[in-house]
């Protein structure tokens, strides 16, 4: 009997301590920022102009509803030219709402509309990735 107590003790410490320590891993998780990798395909002959367009107004105005930028990037291959940036949020939610109000933005609406009447397509195609960090990722924490 007492043998079974004590089994049934361990059991039941164990089964806590494996509880609280994925419900500690859960908060930490959710304590980490997420990320936002997105790839624009531009057209070569408006690479320039992306890149100015891109500069002097978009991370302006996207500064305004909290956009946080990691890095900026060119790629280039021989049938494609890239412009990828790295994106870190706070969450989900604000990433979805930052998004929301960015792309609702008069000013933003109004550059872009003049802009591709001037010089037609800027994108060709957008991949967009969210990226959350593992538990075993080396961080850099930029909130």
């Amino acid at each position: 009997m007492k043998l079974l107590k004590l089994r049934l003790v361990f059991s039941l410490a164990a089964v806590s301590i494996l509880f609280f320590a994925a419900g500690a891993t859960a908060q930490s998780r959710s304590k980490n920022p997420i990320h936002q990798l997105r790839i624009y395909e531009i057209p070569r002959e408006n690479r320039e102009v992306f890149h100015e367009r891109f500069k002097n107004h978009a991370l302006r105005i996207m500064k305004k509803y909290g956009f946080r930028i990691v890095a900026i990037w060119e790629s280039e291959t021989d049938d494609k030219l890239e412009f990828v940036y790295l994106l870190e949020w706070k969450d989900k939610p604000t990433m979805e709402e930052s998004w929301k109000k960015f792309l609702a933005d008069e000013e933003w609406k109004e550059i872009k509309k003049k802009s591709s009447e001037k010089y037609g397509t800027f994108v060709n195609e957008i991949k967009e990735r969210t990226l959350i960090l593992t538990d075993y990722s080396p961080r850099k924490r930029f909130f």
